[in-house]
C-alpha cells in the first residue's frame, strides 16, 4: 500500500493499516516451516497465488488430498500438514526454486509503485459481497464474483485501490438436496485464524470503529486480506463487547431479517468510512457496488459537517466523492426500509447533521414528498453520487427506465444512467490447459493486453486438432469431477450404491457436455430444460447424443426456485434420464471454474430483460465454450450471428406463451445446429472442423471485450 494518502501519520512505525500485523503472521507461519519453504509463507497471506501461473499447484503438490478437505485454503494446510511432508520438499531443489521464482515476484509485484497516471489516493471499492476465492466465504453469486475479479484486476494493473467489505462468520449457506430434489441450507462457522487474513491493530491493539446500529451504537472490527497489492478490509461485529445479537449482524451473507440486514448495511456504509478513517486511508473516490453499501454517503456528508460545511454542501461533497454501479434490473433486488425501521436503526444520526427526519428520508424516496413511500437504498445511492451507471448497455436501458421517475421531466434517453458492461479476470478463469496454448500461439504479452483485438488475431493460426485436444482434456477433466462429485451427492442424499455409481459409469468425454450452471433464480427459468420432456428426453437417450450438467443455490426463501429444482428431479426420475442430467450441489468458486472450462455449450435462459448482464458465460467462452443464450445482458453485445447461438425472446406475448416460445426455440438449436456441428467429423482425424471454428470466432469477439482489463479501463481507474 506504499504511495496511499493518509492523514496524521509520519513514519512506517504508525501505520494501522495492517501491513505490520501481515508481516507478523507471515513470520510466525514461516517459523513453522522449513527455512527452505519460508516463501510458502508469503505465498499463503495473499490471494494473488490462487491466480498466478503455478500458485495453485505448488500448494496442491505438499499434500493432495489434505489440499481439498481444507478447502483449498493455504494457510490451513500448512498449519496441518505433518512436518515430515514439508522437510521433504524442502529437500527438493526444483520445488523450492519455484517457490522463491513465485516470492520473489510477489515481492517486487508489492514494492512496484503505482501505475503512471493512476494517482496515489486510492479507490475504495465498496460491496457486500467480494468472492475472492472459495477459502474466503463472503459471496453469494455473481455480484461478489465479480468484485473479486475487479480486485485482481485492479492489482495486476498496479492500481491504488483498496477494497471494503463485511466479514460474515457464517457466510452463505451451504447446499444439500435430499432425495426429492429439495433443498436444505445449513451454515458452517469459519475460523478467521485460519483464513488468510490478518486483524488490523492499531500498536497491537484491535482496531474498532463505533457504527451506530439498532438504535444503538455497536463495535466492529477491521481484518485485511490481501488480494495482490490491492488490500481488502472486512468489517465484523462478532466481538465479546457487543451483545449476541448485535454479534450476530454480520454472522451471514443478506439475512433475511430486515432489521438485521439495515443493521448490516449501517455497518458496511458507515463503519467503512471510519474504518478508513482509523486507518488514515484517504479516497479519492468510494464506488458503491449496489444499493447496499450507500449509507456510506450518509457518514461522508456528516464528516464533511462536522468540517464546518453547511448540509447542501456536504452533500455535495459527498457526491463529488461517490460513484455508484446498480447490478440488477429486478425490482425485488432493491431494498427499501420504512422510515420508522430507519429511524430504530440510525438513531439520532440524520440529526448530527443539522437534518431535517422528512427530508433525510426524501433522499431515499422515488418520489420525495410522498409519505406512504419507504426510503430505498438505490435512490439514496443514485442521489449522493456524481454518476451511475448499470453492468450492460441493455442494463443501462433497463436501469434509465426503471428510476426515471426520479427525473420526471427528462425523456428516458436522458436520464443520467450510463453503462459500464462487466468483464472477467482472464488469469482466474481461463484454465492453465488453454493459458498454455496461448502462450505457443499468442504474442508475449498477451496476458496484459487481453483487451486489445490485435492480441487475438493469432487464434486464426492455432491449428484445429491442437484446439480440440485443449477442449478435449477440458472436457476430460469435468468428466472425472462430475462422475466423482455425483457418486458423493446422491450419497449424501441417502440413495442406493448402485443408483449412486450409475451415472459414474454413463458420463462420457466423448459426449457433447451443456452446462447451466448459475444462481437458480425463477427468473433464470431453469424449468424451461424440463418442460418438454418429450423434447429433452430423445435427445438424452440418443448415442451419441448429450449430457447436461446442472448447478446452483436458490435464496433460501425462494420457494418457487426450490421448486423447480424439485421438477428437474422428478422428471428426470420419472423418464430415466437422471444419470445424463445432473445436478452438482454446493456450488463454489472451485467448482465453477472446472465447470465453466470443460462444458462445451453454456445456456442462459433469463426471462428478459431480467439479466443485468452475467459473467458465467464470459468465463465458459474464454475456455472455448460456445453460448446458447436468451438475447439478454452481455449477449445482446457479444452476439454477432456466428459466434454461438441466440434466442431472440419476445417480450410481446404472456409469460406462459414466452416460456413456449423459448423452450421450442432451445431444443430447436440444440436439435439441428448443435448437435450435429458438434459430430460432423468427416477428417480421418475426428476434429469437429466446424465446431473448431466457431470456437476460434467466439474467442476472437468475445476475448478482448468482456475481461476485466477492458472493465477497468472504462469505468476510468487507469487514466
Amino acid at each position: 500500500m506504499g504511495g496511499f494518502h493518509r492523514r496524521g501519520q509520519t513514519g512506517a512505525a504508525m501505520l494501522t493499516d495492517g501491513t505490520r500485523d501481515g508481516e507478523r503472521a507471515v513470520a510466525t507461519l514461516a517459523e513453522t516451516l522449513p527455512g527452505e519453504l519460508a516463501g510458502l509463507a508469503e505465498l499463503a497471506f495473499n490471494y494473488w497465488w490462487s491466480w498466478v501461473p503455478g500458485g495453485a499447484a505448488l500448494f496442491e503438490q505438499i499434500d493432495p488430498d489434505r489440499w481439498q478437505r481444507c478447502g483449498t485454503n493455504p494457510v490451513r494446510l500448512l498449519q496441518e500438514v505433518p512436518h515430515h511432508r514439508l522437510r521433504a520438499l524442502a529437500g527438493d531443489e526444483a520445488y523450492v526454486a519455484r517457490v522463491e521464482r513465485l516470492a520473489s515476484t510477489l515481492r517486487e509485484l508489492s514494492e512496484r509503485p503505482p501505475s503512471a497516471g493512476s494517482g496515489d489516493a486510492p479507490i475504495v471499492q465498496m460491496c457486500a459481497e467480494f468472492g475472492v476465492h472459495a477459502s474466503l466465504p463472503t459471496y453469494a453469486g455473481g455480484l461478489g464474483v465479480l468484485m473479486g475479479d475487479l480486485l485482481k484486476e485492479e492489482s495486476d494493473q498496479c492500481l491504488p485501490m483498496v477494497g471494503v467489505g463485511l466479514l460474515y462468520w457464517q457466510g452463505s449457506f451451504q447446499q444439500r438436496l435430499d432425495e426429492s430434489g429439495w433443498q436444505h441450507e445449513f451454515w458452517v462457522d469459519t475460523d478467521a485464524e485460519r483464513v488468510p487474513m490478518v486483524r488490523v491493530t492499531d500498536d497491537g491493539v484491535p482496531l474498532r470503529v463505533r457504527v451506530p446500529a439498532r438504535g444503538h451504537d455497536v463495535l466492529a472490527q477491521v481484518w485485511r486480506v490481501n488480494v495482490g497489492r490491492v488490500p481488502l478490509y472486512l468489517l465484523d461485529t462478532n466481538l465479546e463487547d457487543n451483545s449476541p445479537s448485535d454479534r450476530w449482524i454480520t454472522a451471514r451473507l443478506y439475512v433475511g431479517d430486515r432489521e438485521m440486514r439495515l443493521a448490516q448495511y449501517a455497518v458496511l456504509g458507515i463503519g467503512g468510512v471510519r474504518a478508513l478513517r482509523a486507518m488514515g486511508i484517504e479516497p479519492s473516490l468510494i464506488h458503491l457496488n449496489e444499493g447496499h453499501a450507500a449509507l456510506a454517503s450518509l457518514e461522508l456528508a456528516r464528516e464533511a459537517i462536522a468540517g464546518g460545511l453547511d448540509f447542501d454542501a456536504a452533500l455535495d461533497r459527498a457526491r463529488q466523492m461517490t460513484r455508484f454501479t446498480t447490478h440488477t434490473p429486478v425490482a425485488a433486488g432493491h431494498d427499501s426500509f420504512s422510515p420508522a425501521d430507519l429511524r430504530a436503526a440510525l438513531g439520532d444520526l440524520p440529526g448530527s447533521l443539522a437534518l431535517e427526519w422528512t427530508r433525510f428520508v426524501d433522499l431515499g424516496r422515488l418520489h420525495p414528498g410522498e409519505d406512504t413511500e419507504p426510503f430505498g437504498m438505490t435512490p439514496f445511492a443514485i442521489r449522493l453520487s456524481r454518476e451511475t451507471n448499470g453492468v450492460s448497455r441493455r442494463h443501462g436501458e433497463v436501469a434509465r427506465a426503471m428510476w426515471r421517475e426520479m427525473w420526471p421531466s427528462s425523456n428516458v434517453d436522458d436520464v443520467p444512467i450510463k453503462h459500464v458492461t462487466n468483464g472477467v479476470h482472464l488469469a482466474t478463469w481461463m484454465a492453465p490447459e488453454m493459458q498454455a496454448l496461448f502462450d505457443e500461439f499468442l504474442p508475449a504479452a498477451w496476458r496484459e493486453r487481453p483487451h486489445d483485438p490485435t492480441v487475438w488475431e493469432p487464434v486464426d493460426a492455432i491449428p484445429a486438432d491442437r484446439l480440440w485436444s485443449v477442449r478435449w482434456a477440458l472436457r476430460r477433466k469435468l468428466v472425472q469431477l462430475v462422475r466423482e462429485r455425483s457418486v458423493w451427492d446422491r450419497l449424501n442424499r441417502g440413495e442406493s450404491a448402485a443408483y449412486a455409481e450409475s451415472a459414474r459409469r454413463i458420463w462420457d468425454e466423448r459426449r457433447l457436455t451443456i452446462g447451466f450452471v448459475r444462481r437458480i433464480a425463477t427468473y433464470k427459468r431453469l424449468y424451461l430444460i424440463s418442460a418438454s420432456p418429450e423434447r429433452a428426453i430423445p435427445l438424452l437417450r440418443r448415442e451419441p447424443g448429450l449430457q447436461v450438467l446442472v448447478a446452483g443455490k436458490a435464496h433460501p426463501q425462494d420457494m418457487e426456485a426450490k421448486q423447480t429444482v424439485q421438477a428437474l428431479f422428478r422428471v428426470a426420475r420419472d423418464t430415466g434420464s437422471a444419470d445424463r442430467a445432473l445436478f452438482l450441489e454446493n456450488l463454489d468458486l472451485g467448482t465453477e471454474a472446472q465447470l465453466v472450462a470443460g462444458c462445451d455449450v453454456w445456456v442462459n435462459l433469463p426471462r428478459p430483460p431480467n439479466e443485468a448482464s452475467g459473467t458465467s458465460g464470459m468465463k465458459s467462452a474464454l475456455n472455448g465454450g460456445l453460448q446458447l443464450s436468451v438475447l439478454d445482458g452481455w449477449w445482446v453485445e457479444a452476439f454477432d450471428g456466428a459466434n454461438g447461438w441466440a434466442i431472440d425472446s419476445p417480450t410481446n406475448l404472456s409469460p406462459q406463451q414466452q416460456d413456449a416460445h423459448d423452450a421450442a426455440a432451445l431444443f430447436d438449436l440444440i436439435e439441428q445446429e448443435v448437435l450435429p456441428l458438434f459430430y460432423a467429423r468427416p477428417s480421418p482425424d475426428g476434429v469437429p472442423a466446424g465446431w473448431v471454428a466457431l470456437i476460434k470466432r467466439s474467442l476472437k469477439t468475445i476475448g478482448p471485450r468482456f475481461n476485466a482489463r477492458r472493465m477497468v479501463e472504462e469505468y476510468g481507474f487507469m487514466s
